[in-house]
Parts: C-alpha cells; sequence; structure tokens
C-alpha cells in the first residue's frame, strides 16, 4: 500500500479542518489549516428557478488566525482551525466561535449595504476640514452601496491552555460555552475573556502516571448544568455542574467491557474515542472511535444500545495503519436532524450513513468523478477477500490519503456537508 504526500492535494494550508451548518441551515462555515473561516450562505429560492434552492455560494472569507510563537516553550502555534461553533442569531448579525489549539475568537459577521454621507468636519474624501471655512451645517444621509459582508473579532478569549484544545462547546444557556483540551476543560463567559473556570482536571501530580486524555466535550443541548466528555480509553463520562464546581467526579460512566476475543496489539488505540455528540433530543450520546459508532442512552451506562460498524474490513489491516499514523485519525460523527439517521467518514473519500430504525446502511462516495451537479451518488461497496463484484472494490486498493474526517448535517433538511481533503462536497435528498 501506498501513500501519497498531502502535499500532492495542492496547497497543505486549503485542507478543511472543520464543517459547521449554522441553526437554520442558511449558513455553513469551514475552517482550514491555513487559519481561514469561509461562509457559505444558501440561495433564496426564485420563482423562475425552482431547482437553485439549496445551493450554497460563498458569503464571506476571513482569516480568523495567525502562526504564533510561544517564546517560552520554544513552541510554534499552528493557524490551524480545530472548531468553528455557531450562536443561535439574536439580530442581524451572525456570531461564532473559531479556535486553534490554544486561541479562541468570538466574530461577528454583519453586511452593510449602506454609507453616511455629509459629514460637516470631514470632506468626501475623509480629511479633516478647517473649522473656519465651515459655514453651513448639513445633514448627514445614508446612500445605498454595494453589500459588504465584514467580519470582526469581538473577543480574543487567550493563554488558558497549556495543551491543545480540540473542542469548543456553546451551552444552551448562550451565555457561556466549555473550551476542551487534553487534560482539562475549562468553562468561559462570552462577555468575560481574561478569566475563565477550571471545571475539569485530570491532569495527574506526577506526569509519569498519566493513563488517559479528553479526547472530545460537548453541553447537553437543553440543561444548561450537564455536559460530556470522551476519553482516549473508550469512556464517556457525563458531568453536573449543580454537584460541584470542579467537575472531576462524573456523574455518569458509560463504559462498554471489553470483548477479549478481540483483543489485540491495537485494542486500546482503536478504542479511543475521536467525536461525543448528543443527540437533538438530548436523550442520547453518539461515539466515534476508529472502527465503529456507537449510541448510548443516558439511562443506561454499562453498554451502548447500537453499535454500527464503520469499516470492520480494516481489522485485519491495522498494523499497516499503524505504521502509517492513519490509526490515529480523528474521525467526527454527526446526526440527521430528526435522529434517527447517523453520518461519519471513512478512507477512500467514503462516507457511511446508518439509518437506525430500518438498520439499513449505505457508503457513498465523496469525489469530483462523481460530483456532477445533480449526479445521483451510487451506493459502494468494499469487499474482502474472495472474489470482487464488478463494481465492488478490494480492501487493498483503498486510497488511505484520502479521508473524510469532517462532516455536517443541516439542522432541519436532508442536506449534508462533506469535507475531503480541501473539497467540499454538498449533497441533498433528490427532491421530485
Amino acid at each position: 500500500m501506498n501513500y501519497p504526500d498531502e502535499s500532492t492535494y495542492g496547497n497543505k494550508a486549503d485542507i478543511i479542518s472543520t464543517v459547521e451548518f449554522n441553526h437554520t441551515g442558511e449558513l455553513l462555515a469551514t475552517g482550514d489549516k491555513g487559519g481561514r473561516v469561509v461562509i457559505f450562505q444558501r440561495e433564496q429560492e426564485s420563482k423562475n428557478q425552482v431547482h437553485r434552492r439549496g445551493e450554497y455560494n460563498v458569503y464571506s472569507t476571513f482569516q480568523s488566525h495567525e502562526p504564533e510563537f510561544d517564546y517560552l516553550k520554544s513552541l510554534e502555534i499552528e493557524e490551524k482551525i480545530n472548531k468553528i461553533r455557531w450562536l443561535p442569531q439574536q439580530n442581524a448579525a451572525y456570531f461564532l466561535l473559531s479556535t486553534n489549539d490554544k486561541t479562541v475568537k468570538l466574530w461577528k459577521v454583519s453586511e452593510r449595504d449602506k454609507r453616511p454621507e455629509g459629514y460637516n468636519l470631514k470632506d468626501e474624501e475623509g480629511r479633516l476640514r478647517d473649522p473656519s471655512t465651515i459655514t453651513t451645517l448639513r445633514v448627514p444621509v445614508l446612500r445605498p452601496m454595494d453589500l459588504m459582508v465584514e467580519a470582526t473579532p469581538r473577543r480574543v478569549f487567550a493563554n488558558a491552555h497549556t495543551y491543545h484544545i480540540n473542542s469548543i462547546s456553546v451551552n444552551s444557556d448562550y451565555e457561556t460555552y466549555m473550551s476542551a483540551d487534553d487534560l482539562r476543560i475549562n468553562l468561559w463567559n462570552f462577555e468575560i475573556t481574561n478569566q475563565s473556570f477550571n471545571i475539569v482536571d485530570i491532569k495527574p501530580a506526577n506526569m509519569e502516571e498519566l493513563t488517559e486524555v479528553i479526547t472530545a466535550a460537548e453541553f447537553h443541548p437543553h440543561h444548561c448544568n450537564t455536559f460530556v466528555y470522551s476519553s482516549s480509553k473508550g469512556t464517556i463520562r457525563l458531568c453536573d455542574m449543580r454537584a460541584s464546581a470542579l467537575c472531576d467526579r462524573h456523574t455518569k460512566f458509560f463504559e462498554e467491557p471489553e470483548d477479549p476475543s478481540n483483543r489485540s496489539f491495537f485494542s486500546e488505540i482503536i478504542s479511543s474515542i475521536s467525536d461525543v455528540k448528543f443527540s437533538h433530543s438530548g436523550r442520547y450520546i453518539m461515539t466515534r472511535d476508529y472502527l465503529t459508532v456507537k449510541v448510548w442512552d443516558l439511562n443506561m451506562e454499562n453498554r451502548p444500545i447500537e453499535t454500527y460498524q464503520v469499516h470492520d474490513y480494516l481489522r485485519s489491516k491495522l498494523c499497516s495503519l499503524y505504521e502509517n499514523d492513519c490509526i490515529f485519525d480523528k474521525f467526527e460523527c454527526v446526526w440527521n436532524g430528526s435522529d434517527s439517521v447517523i453520518m461519519t467518514g471513512s478512507y477512500n473519500n467514503f462516507f457511511r450513513m446508518f439509518d437506525r430504525n430500518t438498520k439499513r446502511d449505505v457508503t457513498l462516495e465523496a469525489s469530483r468523478e462523481n460530483s456532477k451537479p445533480r449526479a445521483i451518488l451510487k451506493p459502494r461497496k468494499v469487499c474482502v477477500g474472495g472474489k470482487r463484484r464488478k463494481d465492488e472494490i478490494s480492501v487493498d486498493s483503498l486510497d488511505f490519503s484520502k479521508k473524510i474526517l469532517h462532516t455536517a448535517w443541516h439542522p432541519s433538511e436532508n442536506i449534508i456537508a462533506v469535507a475531503a481533503t480541501n473539497n467540499l462536497y454538498i449533497f441533498q435528498d433528490k427532491v421530485n
């Protein structure tokens, strides 16, 4: 198996590192390794072009993070955007949080289509006039101008994390949010940038005793006191901030006992959870590890209620996946708007969907060849050993440099966004 270098896919800075719809689904934001945020806006339906509804066009692009250097630790801090989270819209402007490894920023994205004209103290070029030449008072007027979309940083929440930030999550009270790194979770107030509360700290007194790290964290969608975080040991902890200020003691602990027959050298690595997501209803949590997606009921801690195999055919390939570091890839998972279907990514630009009601699943491919407008995606099949049918692809010919790590699902419609290296694909249900 050969694994081409990422640089064969054009500019490394263009590799998409996060995808997120806003609460209405009208906007879609992506962040990339170059520290940029690109926001797409959905086309409004017009009478003469009904089928155009659902097309997303670039709305705003801005540089969110720059590369920095930590002089105390002699470390470069990448500009790569790790996560984007939208705030619910309160007025005409949009607000979103973006984070790299160390710094969270709150951005305001707003439109301007009018400009003031007729200042008294300035001339049309903006130069200050000599007060002695001003003989009449003018009433400034607003004149229409071309629409401008401006992104301005409103808050910068810095210097609170020793380790790399892997998650941010906005609380349902919309006044606070949390940021999680490998060993700690901090709670912030949106108005206060110079201090945060440490709500989880799993750092041992002696770092040689470190056995696990925090991999992801998320607030409950409706209860502002509850959150979960996952660990590299494959466990999930549910914490309640009403119980104590420091949530090192969890309220619930979700873990599936390991099947001894499946035990191998790689067991610990592949059981690490790379993503955790509450269902919209708040009743379930979904977790993604290297080979599976699991759905847990908040009322049952000893095992998941559903387990879906994402690419079980890779079990025999773990050795080579370990050698090329793919085994450490962090795949995300998402729910559809009604919590009935879940989606997560795989290799070879494949992504998987599992219908929780019918138990049917499908493998689809995001690639340039089959992404012509209104083309219908054909399900793909991977064959393991034996004879290969003509429409199947063999495990040995999968391209492990093409991976779908980041996906997003429209909050209410069947529209999905899939990031494949430096390409963003948007697919939607076929409309009659």
